[in-house]
């Protein structure tokens, strides 16, 4: 009978456990997150595009961006904050400008460890210089070719790279890890990094060889038991996939891409998805999940604000906010001034060369054919780099439309500089002149609808001319009869000497035909084709678009 009080009293007390647990406050974690900053450690040129707050029917711009002042709005974004963490998305590096390209985006890579960084999926662009490079980053050291070129040496990414979905062939396993757990008030909450499946085939085959990029959902949905062995409830992923909405860059009105139908198919422990790679700005839900994207080039740092269940250990709510990185109300961090001043003063003097003048803006942006008046130009340039017999006796240049980065825009007095057409094709590809038959260029521009939702449309030099038919299917659409070089027919059994850039020429953007090439000659690169084309030809401007007609 003694005992009777007691167990009443413990009794009373074990039931009364789960209540307390389910009425404690809920444990706040904001995490900090970016997408796509592609090495921008200046302020992009016209900053970002955004409704108008006085009138939602225009478009206005605003100056954002840039490393100095995106550190300071992350400090302030974290201040007032008991947890916080600073993630991204994806393409930190890669098709960068000048100033981060020339050192291999070390720079970069420095900027964004002193900012905090913590952990980041892979984007297709830390592809770009191949597997060996993104292993570098992470772990430090001279590059293999250039050597140390920075101001001090490169002790790689103090932040985490995780790639859950890129796998060696050979073992079967995550080239880097595939995720991070991380406490916060005793709450584990992990983080899945993974890049877009289609990641082989727009980027340089060579630098991907042996490994495979799985399919995104089945790759987090197979993690999803692990992590609950673990003891984890709430579940973030970072992918390097995004979507196209309609709205602004708080809005999600009618979005589309793959990313609606990937986050649809995650396991329902997923609650929250960090995206990125198309370049867009929106919050959304997608089947019941928060889902955001910031932008690019560090136009924009997404806020997101979980609430974590002591009890169940989950995220039981969740919302998130684009805040502009807006130069006119920021103060510049001074750490991240003096890494860029720095690193500046090894590559102003190549950067600002003189490299001769616009008669106007040289834009990327193609016509209803696909030409564009900044294709039109680097595609002379290389032909003009490799016309020579002792450079490989180039009959026609060829180039890719995604490595034409950023329109060419005069300075006042129309003068560009060589860092200015560095930035309008950053890859530093070499050019590659070989022999393609006349049906072997067919076959290669037919190529250009592999994707028909995303035609490639390459760029060709002055005198080389094709039609293509939009009526017929893909694999049909370029006229034989309508392709001419100098006024000429082309002859489908004739050899051509054809120039394009050497991630071209090993198949990449899925323009296979392109390794059949005979009699390959290397020569110089792309971005000092056009530097030494602007300093022969000017000033130079927008030429009629005749070479890519149209019909139907």
């Amino acid at each position: 009978m003694r005992y009777q009080p007691i167990l009443a009293a413990l009794s009373l007390a074990l039931a009364a456990l789960p209540a307390a647990a389910q009425s404690a406050a809920p444990v706040e974690l904001r995490i900090l997150a970016i997408n796509d900053f592609h090495g921008n450690l200046r302020p992009p040129p016209g900053g970002i595009r955004i409704n108008d707050p006085e009138d939602k029917s225009r478009k206005v711009m605003v100056a954002a961006g840039g490393a100095e002042y995106m550190a300071t709005l992350v400090k302030q974004l974290s201040e007032g904050h008991k947890n916080t963490i600073f993630v991204a998305a994806g393409d930190l590096i890669g098709a960068s400008p000048f100033l981060s390209a020339m050192f291999h985006d070390e720079p970069s890579v420095e900027s964004l460890s002193m900012m905090g960084l913590a952990i980041t999926s892979v984007g297709n662009h830390e592809f770009d210089e191949g597997k060996t490079e993104l292993l570098r980053m992470q772990n430090g050291g001279c590059h293999p070719e250039d050597g140390c070129q920075g101001p001090h040496s490169f002790t790689g990414a103090k932040f985490h790279y995780l790639a859950a979905s890129t796998v060696e062939t050979a073992t079967g396993k995550s080239i880097l890890p595939p995720y991070e757990i991380r406490e916060f008030e005793g709450i584990p909450v992990a983080f899945i990094g993974l890049t877009l499946k289609e990641t082989a085939g727009i980027v340089s085959p060579s630098g991907v060889a042996g490994l495979e990029f799985r399919d995104e959902a089945e790759t987090v949905n197979a993690l999803v038991p692990q992590l609950k062995a673990q003891g984890v409830e709430a579940i973030v992923v970072l992918i390097h996939q995004g979507g196209e909405p309609a709205g602004d860059y708080n809005e999600c009105p009618d979005i589309t891409g793959p990313i609606v139908d990937i986050v649809k198919k995650f396991d329902r422990a997923v609650d929250v998805v960090v995206s990125g790679h198309t370049h867009r700005a929106y919050v959304c839900q997608i089947d019941g999940r928060l889902v955001t994207s910031g932008d690019k080039y560090g136009t924009l740092v997404t806020a997101i604000d979980l609430k974590l269940d002591p009890a169940t250990r989950d995220i039981v709510g969740a919302r998130g906010e684009n805040v502009i990185v807006a130069n006119a109300s920021l103060a510049r961090d001074p750490e991240q001034t003096a890494l860029i001043d720095a690193y500046d003063k090894l590559s102003a003097p190549i950067a600002n060369r003189p490299a001769g003048s616009v008669t106007q803006t040289l834009s990327r942006v193609p016509n209803d054919a696909g030409e564009s008046p900044l294709g039109d130009v680097i595609a002379d340039a290389q032909l003009a780099a490799t016309r020579d017999e002792k450079d490989g006796s180039a009959a026609i240049a060829i180039t890719n439309p995604g490595g034409i980065r950023t329109d060419i825009i005069p300075k006042e007095n129309g003068t560009v500089s060589y860092g200015e057409l560095f930035a309008s094709q950053p890859f530093r590809n070499r050019l590659v002149t070989m022999t393609l038959t006349g049906r072997q260029l067919k076959d290669m521009l037919e190529q250009q609808w592999l994707d028909p939702k995303r035609p490639r449309i390459l760029q060709v030099s002055n005198g080389f001319s094709y039609t293509w038919d939009a009526s017929k299917p893909p694999g049909e659409r370029v006229m034989a009869d309508k392709m001419t070089l100098n006024g000429r027919p082309i002859e489908p059994a004739t050899g051509y000497r054809v120039t394009l850039n050497d991630y071209l020429a090993v198949g990449g953007d899925g323009f296979t035909v392109a390794k059949q090439g005979a009699s390959p000659q290397y020569g110089g690169y792309d971005a000092d084709a056009l530097f030494a084309f602007f300093r022969a030809h000017g000033p130079i401007g927008p030429l009629p678009p005749t070479r890519i007609l149209r019909v139907n």
